[in-house]
């Protein structure tokens, strides 16, 4: 059986805890540091739910434009891929999914699309995790293969 092309579904929650060090875990560091193994995959919504966590620390004066800026320039040299088809998923198994699994459509597009790459879904949004666990999705929550 051919490996798949990518290694896990990564979400918000565990890539903002690359930029904020009180965030941060021996398990979200390790998955940083795993990137020279691995590849992500993400929804369409991943690059906007970032920004906008990373405008909304700028506005409360957690981080400054420049460190903002730091971080999406670093995230970019990471092999994270946009999943170019979740948009056209949304107004139909991904909006299925997420009134199945009681998930806003944004945390469903992270689940669809693990179980449509049959990968492991990397997350720390209790929500996320207890639907992924309900429909069996394998999860990474405390420790890399």
């Amino acid at each position: 059986m051919p490996k798949n092309l990518y290694d896990f579904v990564i979400d918000c929650s565990i890539t903002m805890t690359w930029c904020f060090e009180d965030e941060s875990t021996e398990f979200t560091d390790a998955v940083l540091e795993n990137f020279i193994n691995t590849t992500a995959i993400v929804p369409t919504i991943w690059p906007l739910e970032v920004a906008n966590v990373l405008l909304m620390a700028k506005k409360n004066k957690r981080i400054t434009e420049i460190q903002s800026s730091s971080f999406m320039d670093a995230l970019s040299t990471l092999p994270i891929v946009v999943d170019p088809s979740t948009t056209v998923r949304a107004m139909h198994s991904i909006f299925v999914l997420a009134g199945q699994s009681d998930l806003t459509i944004y945390d469903a597009a992270y689940l669809e699309l693990a179980i449509r790459e049959k990968i492991p879904l990397l997350t720390l949004d209790k929500a996320l995790i207890k639907a992924a666990k309900k429909l069996h999705i394998p999860l990474k929550i405390s420790e890399l293969k």
